[in-house]
């Protein structure tokens, strides 16, 4: 199914969506959200708000989960990573019914997780990202400099979704030839169609991944250079007896999958989402071209304002009580993130996009042991990309009807976003 959000494909669904909804007993109030629903996916706000004020605790019984969309509620469950676990997967569809099967580290608790973290972070180390930002601006000087005079182009294909990518391509050093086919192999391992819950095509896509930089890994391990992997490669892990160890090559490309993957996808929507809401709110757009140091705070804002990663899921180890209603050990819980930011109890005119709010937290990034490795290159890479951006194109309009947008469980945003330019 293609993934444009085309209007005739939305309303041959409407009346069916109608009759599923009103018929659907576990719906309070008749709330319906489905995470795997294009139509909600195209703007879940109004539903998150009425899951917030009405159902804080929602239950799903098709898909077998519960979501919590207040900020607080969020918040909390996050922090408690003893009994809101990663351990069988984040993704819902990717679920399992015991602990550890995956080796990625965000499927991973306590104290696993917290020794493949402390190893890894010296990847994203506060040196190694400062020493990334004349590399960052070059990429999206070269990029962006190819579209001046061009009247218009599409700031995702032809940008958005390209930064990231040969970012997280130069830390690991993917070779120039090889980048394209990495990125679009990520954007597929995170697509879903519409009501698709089988993995089966998705396994396919990430054996062709792991195939790759298997090769990769063997060729750092016989030759090191002076880069993230060989460094992860001679680094040892301190176990809780005192002992150490190096990664085994399954745990390293788990690392790369994650890096390739979340690092790509998640910048490339922030940047789509970028282009749309300083498109859709000029006056904001404009703040920024008077006052660039306004821009840190501008990333902040639409990481809250429209979540890339909207939707992150959990399994209870143990009894969790909430909102009158008691949860048993092995309930899936999905925290919506994208709500969170939302939540007019954290976020005063939460709807209203504003470049100048006071933003002391958001849990966009993820809060507690799991936020986000990555998230001082992502902060970088956002504030980049809109200094570069707004430096030759202070002004842009977005052609909304040949916009595309992505469709997964749990990130959220545009593949194409056309803009023409004065």
């Amino acid at each position: 199914m293609s993934r444009s959000d085309s209007g005739s494909t939305q309303s041959d669904r409407a009346s069916d969506r109608a009759s599923d909804r009103a018929s659907d007993p576990a719906a309070p109030a008749d709330i319906h959200y489905d995470p795997y629903d294009y139509e909600i996916d195209f703007d879940p706000h109004p539903t998150w708000r009425r899951m917030r004020d009405e159902a804080p605790l929602y239950r799903n019984e098709e898909f077998d989960f519960w979501a919590l969309s207040r900020f607080q509620d969020v918040l909390e469950a996050s922090l408690d990573d003893r009994r809101f676990s990663s351990a069988y997967g984040t993704v819902l569809e990717l679920m399992t019914d015991e602990p550890g099967v995956m080796p990625m580290m965000i499927f991973q608790d306590r104290p696993k997780h917290t020794q493949m973290r402390k190893l890894v972070s010296r990847a994203f180390s506060p040196r190694r990202i400062r020493a990334l930002e004349p590399k960052i601006r070059d990429i999206a000087r070269g990029y962006l400099d190819a579209q001046v005079g061009s009247g218009g182009f599409d700031y995702l294909e032809d940008f958005g979704a390209k930064l990231p990518v040969m970012v997280i391509s130069t830390m690991l050093g993917v070779p120039d030839e090889d980048r394209e086919e990495i990125r679009h192999w990520t954007d597929q391992l995170l697509h879903r169609d519409e009501g698709e819950t089988d993995t089966t095509r998705h396994e396919e896509i990430g054996a062709k991944l792991s195939e790759y930089f298997a090769e990769y890994v063997k060729s750092r391990r016989r030759a090191p250079r002076d880069d993230m992997m060989s460094e992860l490669i001679a680094a040892e892990i301190e176990l809780e007896d005192g002992s150490t160890r190096r990664l085994a090559d399954h745990e390293l490309l788990a690392f790369i999958s994650l890096l390739s993957g979340a690092g790509n996808e998640t910048v490339a929507r922030l940047l789509g989402w970028t282009a749309t809401t300083l498109a859709a709110c000029p006056g904001e757009r404009e703040k920024l071209v008077r006052d660039p140091s306004k821009i840190p705070n501008a990333v902040e804002e639409l990481l809250r304002f429209e979540a890339p990663s909207p939707v992150q899921a959990r399994r209870l180890t143990g009894e969790v009580t909430l909102h009158g209603e008691t949860l048993p050990p092995g309930s899936k819980v999905l925290l919506l993130t994208g709500s969170a930011g939302r939540d007019e109890r954290e976020y005063p005119d939460a709807d209203r996009f504003d470049v100048d709010r006071a933003i002391d937290r958001h849990v966009s990034l993820g809060f507690g042991t799991h936020f986000c490795l990555g998230a001082s290159l992502a902060r970088m890479e956002g504030r980049v990309a809109i200094e570069e951006t707004l430096k030759r194109f202070p002004t842009w309009e977005v052609v909304w009807d040949q916009t595309e947008r992505v469709h997964t469980s749990t990130v959220r945003g545009y593949a194409k976003v056309p803009i023409t330019l004065p």
